[in-house]
């Protein structure tokens, strides 16, 4: 793949600078995850906002691109804990869900954060990175870290398009991009939700002896799922696994997808019967990844996966923060009376997995 045109990343750059949509600016984290109409044992949430875990983000960073880049919103995290230290990937951006995305690195320990010098870790280089590089989804496995994300480009009619890209690191800090992970034969030009199951700890699960992604925003409208050994090599294949009939709603995206013992709970965003944006989960059973069991309404929609901390289900968003105000606010489960038996059973469940996986 080509390099991407300095010239390009400019134009980009000015675009997003004048970006406003008025739908996206008065998006709230607490209008999907605060309030669940009703909670079966299985649902995670809802969610609250843990103030002692904001990350602010001061300064700006060297430009590596030589454009004269900036930032005012951060957003759509994941979280990563190792070796005792919560680790932050954010998307940063010119204007709040613009384009000329970048992705930085922040590390909190001891209780304070720091953003990490190499910022960017991730930025664009290639030509399909034009219009940004956004979304970051990192996962732990065998050791090592993938990190999945969003690169924005245009077709050749000028058509907006999104790549799902994937990256590699043995320490969290250095990145090697590994190129698409979703071929444009299966894209069409757009693919949103490089989505793996995922255990409180952060680690890619597998399920029936691989890993699954599941896509849900593009494909020319098809369902798909990946199937790999190593989370950098991908196959896929069409296959439905989300009925929102119940809801009566139509899907945006999937955000995460959580194992919890011998649960699969897929997070999600969508329209409701209203058309307005909103949040569900569905159940599934570990065995049977694409059979529906139950949805519900209300979801935490964390795009970069939940995380456990200190016993609770965590996530940031930074949707809420004030404008031009670059925060990252984090938001634990509520339903406090349920961890200590979920954690046991949680235990019991991971023994037996991993027993059957020896």
């Amino acid at each position: 793949m080509k390099a991407v045109d300095t010239d390009d990343l400019r134009e980009s750059f000015a675009e997003a600078l004048a970006h406003t949509n008025a739908l996206t600016d008065r998006i709230s984290t607490d209008q999907f995850s605060a309030h669940y109409a009703e909670t079966p044992p299985w649902a995670i949430g809802p969610f609250a906002r843990d103030a002692s875990l904001t990350f602010r983000l001061d300064g700006q960073w060297d430009d590596p691109t030589g454009i004269g880049w900036t930032s005012d919103s951060i957003f759509n995290p994941t979280v990563i804990e190792r070796d005792g230290a919560l680790h932050l990937f954010y998307r940063a951006s010119p204007r709040k869900e613009s384009t000329a995305s970048r992705i930085g690195h922040a590390v909190r320990r001891d209780g304070l954060w720091t953003d990490s010098p190499a910022n960017p870790v991730i930025y664009p280089t290639l030509e399909n990175e034009v219009l940004g590089c956004e979304d970051p989804k990192v996962y732990g496995v065998d050791g090592r870290y993938v990190l999945f994300y969003n690169a924005i480009r245009r077709t050749e009619t000028g058509e907006v398009a999104c790549d799902i890209m994937v990256a590699t690191s043995d320490d969290l800090e250095h990145w090697e991009k590994q190129g698409l992970a979703v071929p444009y034969d299966v894209s069409q030009n757009w693919a949103k939700g490089a989505v793996v199951p995922r255990d409180a700890d952060g680690n890619a699960v597998r399920i029936g002896g691989e890993y699954l992604m599941f896509l849900s925003e593009g494909c020319g409208g098809r369902p798909m799922i990946g199937h790999s050994d190593d989370l950098v090599h991908w196959t896929f294949a069409e296959q439905p696994y989300l009925d929102l009939t119940p809801l009566n709603g139509s899907l945006y995206e999937v955000a995460c997808a959580v194992v919890d013992g011998d649960d699969l709970v897929l997070d999600f965003f969508y329209a409701d019967e209203h058309g307005d944006f909103a949040a569900a989960q569905a159940l599934y059973a570990r065995s049977a990844p694409f059979t529906q069991l139950a949805v519900n309404r209300g979801g935490s929609l964390a795009w970069g996966g939940l995380q456990r901390l200190d016993g609770d289900w965590t996530f940031a968003q930074g949707w809420d923060a004030p404008p031009g105000s670059r925060e990252m606010y984090f938001y634990r489960s509520t339903r406090r009376a349920d961890r200590n038996d979920r954690n046991d059973r949680n235990d019991r469940n991971d023994r037996t997995i991993a027993e059957e996986e020896a």
